[in-house]
């Protein structure tokens, strides 16, 4: 049933056919409901009116008055007009001017009549003024919101060019909640929020907009925060629980001799506890009759490869194919000529399946799929191309995921009548809080030990005032035999952002390191994807002793020799990059160095930064303090993610606690009704339908 809440806002007074189109393309504000659920990112505290003669000439904070306007003047002429209008309150007067904005501004002001008026107080010849302060008369409905905490809205350059402000999104929200009255449709259950003892919709969305006081302000925030975080848990956990039902997965009885052998003979090194504790995780999977879907994180140079191969060596003996697919064809090739080494004598046949792949060839590889013969088959977008037909498909392995897109995955999970294992890796260490909501549907297995022999990588923070000594140090790495890296994050220069940029690096570089004596490459992310690989490959095989990059550099990519990461501007790059960058390093047995070099005048956030970097090389530490310095959305795209909902209030950096007992209380919920059919839970089934993730698993298609 349709209720003023689903109305077009355009409807509203004061809204009309153009504002509602700018609020549609702008905010995404189409109903009354999505402008009451717009809420505020800040707010003032206008609970405290002055009196004029009590206002302390030495303040520097924000006050409020109440005063009647006495006059109004437009002074001066063209660009140098201004409005001056005087105001008492009975206490004494106040002059306010405007530069900006006068024909607007004097249109609002009426002599005689009292206005609410807020802004930083400044005095003259002991006059107080105040230099465009926010006025709004108290006449009408709205004078019942004045005291309290005002919020204060996000608002577009479009928006501002259109007249429409933070102030004039208030006005529209007070008149939509007289507009609504009592006909906000409760979205949870009762016995939800009165287990909690939270606030029902309507006095939480009446307090978001309209506190009165900080506690209400809280309380409102917790509902409508747990709200949201309660919605996507069900979302993502009844996917789970759904494919759990729907798909029973491949049992892999045998770990026989091929395994055996392996282990045995071709194991390089003997695996840490963690890569066992793993492999017991994905054989227990194998083993249950249910679909694996498996996260593997795992800190760079953690040996997820070498588990990823081993268990796709369990596949193969049970008489499965597995696959492999890479976001780039170096990293695919890679990845071949590490299973191949591996498996020398093993008599298991690997091949590569890529862009680059020959006709003659693709042809040969895909009539041997399609018959069985090629067991493991390594590759990368190439492998979800329609003609690509596996015999048995019963194990796909997706390594850097987050470079690959929710339908993508799903192609290559649909190779198969039945639907594979999966294991999905990633070298990127991810919070706590963003895998509860981005891969919550998945069980999680961490690698976090380093292999035998493999030595932390020594992090040092140089400002640009010691670059004489950062290039000595790499000089000596160099003639040591060894390859440097240096990251830049630009191309070029820019005059918004005074940051060293790629060209100007080439530049000094080249004349301190100059061929033919040195050899300098250069990768970056406007060069075609061939040119890079080229690139790559030539550093790689040891033929340059120095590769100037921006942050296109491949995760994954194998340089053992390279054991210096010069990172210019680090202030640039949020921690997680940072340590990604830091991971291209420290892949030999020879103790490797990241060096970040940045300016003296640093943040203090971006101070923080470096001296986290410097402290540890634990990526999940760091994942997590970044996450609370630049948020999740910052961390990973959406796009990338699969995450294609917007938080509109919770905060996955700052709302841990709440995000936990929302999952807690999903996971609760679904044990006693997995489909939310029971009549309590049908809100709940709206709420998760709202977060709908993959169009696969539409909740709103149950029936």
């Amino acid at each position: 049933m349709n209720t003023v809440f689903d109305k077009d806002v355009k409807y509203l007074p004061g809204v009309g056919e153009k504002r509602a189109l700018l609020l549609k393309t702008e905010l995404n504000i189409k109903t009354v409901g999505d402008l009451l659920n717009y809420y505020p990112y800040r707010y003032l505290d206008k609970s405290q009116i002055y009196r004029i003669r009590d206002i302390d000439p030495n303040t520097s904070t924000h006050i409020q008055i109440r005063a009647r306007v006495e006059s109004i003047q437009a002074l001066g002429e063209r660009n140098k007009k201004r409005l001056r209008v005087i105001v008492s309150d009975g206490s004494g007067r106040a002059e306010l001017v405007w530069f900006k904005g006068i024909n607007w501004i004097q249109k609002q002001l009426e002599a005689g009549r009292e206005y609410m008026i807020f802004g930083k107080p400044s005095f003259f010849s002991g006059s107080l003024n105040l230099v465009h302060p926010e006025i709004e008369s108290t006449l009408g409905a709205k004078e019942k919101f004045f005291p309290g905490v005002i919020g204060i809205y996000s608002i577009t350059e479009k928006l501002t060019a259109n007249h429409i402000t933070s102030k004039t999104i208030f006005n529209t929200i007070c008149t939509a909640w007289q507009a609504v009255g009592d006909e906000i449709p409760e979205t949870l259950p009762r016995y939800v929020i009165e287990q909690y003892g939270m606030m029902s919709l309507t006095e939480a969305l009446f307090n978001i907009h309209f506190p009165s006081n900080n506690a209400n302000l809280n309380s409102a925030r917790f509902r409508l925060k747990f709200e949201e975080l309660l919605g996507i848990q069900l979302n993502i956990l009844s996917t789970k629980k759904k494919n759990e039902i729907t798909y029973k997965g491949f049992i892999f009885k045998t770990v026989g001799d091929l395994f055996n052998r392996f282990y045995e003979k071709n194991l390089p090194f003997p695996l840490t506890g963690a890569q066992k504790r793993v492999l017991k995780e994905i054989r227990h999977d194998f083993l249950s009759g249910k679909q694996m879907n498996r996260l593997l994180q795992g800190d760079v140079g953690s040996g997820k490869t070498l588990v990823a191969l081993m268990s796709m060596l369990i596949a193969v003996e049970n008489g499965y194919q597995a696959c492999l697919m890479a976001p780039t064809e170096i990293l695919a090739n890679q990845h071949l000529e590490y299973f191949t080494n591996l498996l020398s004598g093993l008599g298991v046949d690997v091949e590569l399946l890529t862009g680059s792949t020959t006709k003659a060839e693709r042809n040969r590889i895909l009539n041997l799929l399609r018959e069985g013969e090629i067991k493991i088959l390594i590759g990368t977008h190439a492998l979800i191309e329609d003609r690509v037909v596996f015999s048995n498909l019963g194990y796909v392995i997706i390594d850097e995921q987050h470079r690959f897109g929710v339908e993508q995955r799903a192609r290559l999970w649909m190779k198969n009548t039945e639907v594979p294992h999966i294991l999905v890796m990633t070298a990127t260490p991810i919070p706590r809080t963003l895998a509860m909501t981005l891969y919550g549907d998945l069980d999680v297995s961490v690698i976090d030990e380093l292999p035998p022999g493999r030595k932390p990588v020594r992090t040092l923070h140089f400002y640009d005032s010691h670059r004489l000594r950062m290039l000595g140090f790499i000089e000596n790495e160099i003639k040591k035999g060894r390859q440097v890296y240096i990251v830049y994050p630009l191309i070029k220069g820019s005059e918004k952002m005074d940051y060293l940029n790629l060209e100007e690096g080439y530049e000094g570089i080249t004349r301190v390191f100059p061929p033919p004596e040195y050899t300098t490459l250069v990768v970056h992310g406007k060069m075609k994807q061939a040119e890079k690989d080229y690139g790559m490959k030539m550093f790689k095989e040891g033929k340059a002793n120095i590769l100037l990059a921006t942050s296109v550099i491949e995760v994954g990519v194998n340089v053992p020799n390279a054991t210096v990461m010069v990172i210019e501007s680090a202030e640039r790059f949020g921690l997680s990059q940072l340590h990604q960058l830091r991971g291209r390093v420290g892949r030999g047995a020879d103790q490797s160095y990241c060096i970040l070099m940045t300016s003296v005048k640093l943040s203090k956030e971006s101070r923080k930064r470096m001296e986290a970097m410097v402290e540890t090389t634990d990526g999940f530490e760091l994942a997590e303090l970044d996450m609370q310095l630049r948020g999740a959305g910052d961390l990973h795209g959406t796009q990338q993610s699969g995450m294609a909902f917007e938080l509109k209030i919770a905060n996955l950096g700052k709302d841990g606690q709440i995000l936990a007992l929302a999952r807690e209380t999903a996971i609760l919920i679904l044990d006693k009704d997995p489909l939310l059919t029971n009549e309590d839970n049908r809100k709940l089934r709206i709420l998760a339908g709202k977060f709908t993730t993959d169009k696969l698993y539409d909740f709103s298609m149950i029936s």
